[in-house]
């Protein structure tokens, strides 16, 4: 069992452990209680009531962040023909066809987002076992097969996160800094929550999203109001 330090024990005292914050509450707090000497992240952490084990309740999708990540993102882009000038004008880090292919087999990935156009996803497709592992292998369902490659590329620049449903029916994703103000964290969490309710399976029975807790990196958890999150999203 982990076991935490006299810093992590003396911040769980100023967390009421079984409160449900509201978002602006629970922002108060991470900024209070994110005194590492780093600047953490903040992270979310979404309990759903799909079942993952059955292939039409697989929850995945992507959000585009207004406020970013506050982090630069490798953006490398497969490709071949007009939309290689397109990613190269868009902005990504890397762009190519074979060679990216044969670069990838041999071992490098070091790229934090893979773009792919349809054409040359047959040839792709054969490196699923050293991308997917990664959840570095794109797919049509978070938009990074496509043939917008220009758009995708600017929006994973700007702060595009991909989320998908793990085996225990959690949802984890990054929503920006400590170091960012509450109003900037509080609008990528709202449209994480706005992308994560249009990726609800149409065969979903029950309560969708279960609990949602909000932490840094070197934080204890704080549960979310998920109501109030409810009632911001349908004004919004």
């Amino acid at each position: 069992m982990r076991r935490h330090g006299k810093r992590y024990a003396a911040l769980l005292e100023k967390i009421e452990r079984e409160k449900e914050y509201s978002l602006d509450e629970a922002l108060k707090k991470i900024k209070e209680i994110g005194t590492a000497k780093f600047d953490e992240t903040v992270e979310l952490a979404v309990q759903l009531g799909v079942d993952p084990r059955k292939a039409d309740q697989m929850v995945r999708g992507s959000a585009v962040l207004p406020s970013g990540l506050g982090k630069s993102v490798r953006v490398a882009v497969i490709t071949r023909g007009d939309e290689e000038k397109e990613a190269v004008e868009a902005g990504a880090d890397f762009v190519g066809y074979q060679d990216l292919i044969e670069k990838i087999k041999n071992g490098w990935l070091d790229f934090d987002a893979l773009v792919a156009t349809p054409d040359v996803m047959p040839e792709l497709a054969k490196l699923g076992k050293i991308l997917g592992p990664r959840g570095l292998m794109p797919s049509p369902k978070t938009g990074t097969v496509t043939k917008e490659v220009g758009q995708v590329v600017k929006e994973l620049k700007m702060g595009r996160v991909e989320f998908k449903v793990d085996k225990t029916g959690n949802v984890h994703v990054p929503v920006g800094k400590v170091s960012f103000s509450e109003d900037a964290l509080k609008a990528n969490i709202m449209a994480f929550f706005h992308e994560l309710l249009n990726a609800k399976p149409k065969t979903m029975k029950g309560t969708y999203i279960k609990q949602a807790y909000i932490s840094s990196t070197m934080g204890p958890s704080i549960k979310l109001d998920l109501n109030s999150i409810m009632q911001q999203l349908e004004r919004m």
